[in-house]
């Protein structure tokens, strides 16, 4: 079940909130904290058909009550009496509020620092002071922090347990909870109304994540990250498998600590695992089995869990090396298209090296330049190709760029790449952060150079990957609906 937090500020609008969030959750958390004068409970719980959980948290445990501790009590004492039905109260506070009617009690323990690690005997205060639901809240940064809160959540217990991470990742433990157990977890009812920064809305979890197609027979794939490109790889893929028929969803997760990651994955039975960015870097050495030009690009984006172990699999370059020898077109010699070519690679990370490494096999002459000049050195060495320091690029000769790291910054200041350096007859791959456009890329449209699109080289490239976590190609049409 899903609870919808809303957060009025005033009494008018908590009506509104309160009837919006009747037709988009099972559950309703009305919080007290946000509101400027005292309200009328009873009134206000009236107006929903649906369960309500009254709460009104102190600042130091994230909500925004500003007035004494006395005040909250009789706050929380009144709301008891007018029949709501649960009451959220904390955990050291739950003695001076005796149990009133059919009034369940939601009995919460917070902390905003970091995760708990003794949670039964919390569990059992909890039971002591006459629980009816046990609640914990803590950060979840990374899925190690979320870990101790899953195990709770799907353990069995004499009382339920519900969970609240703090922070965008706390998505990971919400659908984790929901497959194994948890009563129900908590989303905001739009963007702007979050009980905490980072948390999820209704829309979010039905649109995205697909939340109602998860039970307890779903295998996830994880997907290493939170930014734009992630969410929308989430949709993407969930979209897929929900057109075939598949019983397989995406979970995305914060890497955290590698050593105990493949450990977790493991315990979650995670079929597969998708990389954005130099995460592929660093969790390549999780892989056991990779194919030898996979591994001597030292990039993976995808690993798959089979019966011999972890597969990892570079699917960016070749995604990229097809779609930029299709715009090349073949030569009058029969050599291939990149054979000779300038090519300028722009970067100082994993996607880079990955890049470089495609380039030369097809006899590419390979440029590499990037904001750090070290570490793009390093890269040229490795690849045994010609590095460019950032100064020099300007005086560089290139037939194709490739902008390869969506670190990089156009601008005239220092370690920016001024985009004078784009000329119309240069052909631009954007392969940093696909499907989102790098403002490079903008800037070679606008300076008129051939360009192959960032939103192509994403639609070949999850395709592929799709491919291998199911064996099966991605829906016809269903892409083109995310994408164009």
């Amino acid at each position: 079940m899903i609870c919808v937090t809303v957060t009025p500020v005033s009494r008018t609008l908590a009506k509104v909130d309160l009837l919006n969030a009747a037709g988009q959750g099972d559950i309703i958390e009305l919080c007290l904290d946000h509101l400027a004068k005292e309200p009328d409970v009873k009134e206000l719980i009236s107006t929903v058909d649906k369960p309500v959980i009254v709460s009104c948290r102190r600042q130091e445990d994230g909500g925004h009550w500003k007035g004494t501790e006395e005040e909250r009590l009789l706050l929380l004492r009144q709301a008891i009496v007018a029949g709501p039905d649960y009451i959220e109260l904390d955990l050291d506070i739950s003695p001076k509020i005796p149990m009133f009617g059919e009034v369940k009690r939601l009995i919460s323990f917070t902390t905003l620092d970091e995760p708990e690690t003794d949670i039964d005997r919390i569990f059992d205060d909890a039971a002591e002071h006459e629980a009816d639901v046990v609640k914990f809240t803590w950060p979840t940064p990374t899925i190690d922090d979320a870990w101790p809160l899953l195990a709770a959540v799907s353990q069995k217990r004499k009382l339920p347990i519900v969970g609240m991470g703090l922070g965008r990742p706390e998505i990971t433990f919400s659908l984790l909870g929901h497959k194994y157990g948890s009563p129900w977890i908590y989303a905001a009812l739009e963007h702007g109304m979050e009980a905490h920064e980072g948390q999820a809305t209704v829309f979010d979890l039905d649109e995205v994540y697909d939340f109602r197609g998860i039970d307890r027979k779903t295998v996830f794939v994880a997907i290493a990250g939170m930014g734009e490109a992630a969410t929308i790889t989430t949709k993407v893929l969930n979209a897929g498998f929900k057109q075939l028929g598949k019983h397989v969803r995406c979970l995305p997760v914060e890497i955290g600590d590698l050593k105990l990651l493949q450990r977790m994955f493991e315990k979650l039975h995670i079929t597969g695992v998708l990389v954005f960015g130099d995460v592929g870097r660093e969790i390549m050495p999780m892989a056991v089995h990779i194919d030898k030009q996979d591994f001597q690009s030292q990039y993976v984006d995808l690993l798959l869990n089979r019966k011999d172990g972890w597969h990892g699999y570079n699917t960016i370059w070749r995604s990229a090396l097809t779609l930029l020898e299709a715009a090349l077109g073949k030569t009058k010699s029969g050599q291939r298209p990149l054979d000779g070519r300038n090519v300028l690679i722009l970067g100082s990370g994993g996607v880079t090296q990955a890049m470089a490494f495609a380039v030369t096999q097809r006899k590419g002459l390979v440029s590499v330049c990037g904001p750090d000049d070290k570490r793009s050195l390093q890269i040229a060495n490795l690849m045994d190709c010609r590095h460019v320091p950032l100064q020099s690029v300007y005086d560089t000769l290139a037939d194709v760029v490739i902008i390869a790291d969506a670190d990089l910054k156009c601008g005239q200041t220092r370690g920016c790449l001024n985009p004078s350096m784009l000329k119309p007859n240069m052909l631009v791959m954007d392969v940093s952060d696909p499907p989102i456009e790098h403002e490079l890329m903008t800037e070679a449209r606008d300076r008129g150079c051939r360009i192959i699109e960032t939103r192509d080289v994403y639609a070949h490239q999850v395709a592929a990957q799709f491919k291998v976590l199911t064996g099966e190609s991605y829906p016809r049409g269903l892409l083109a609906e995310w994408l164009f």
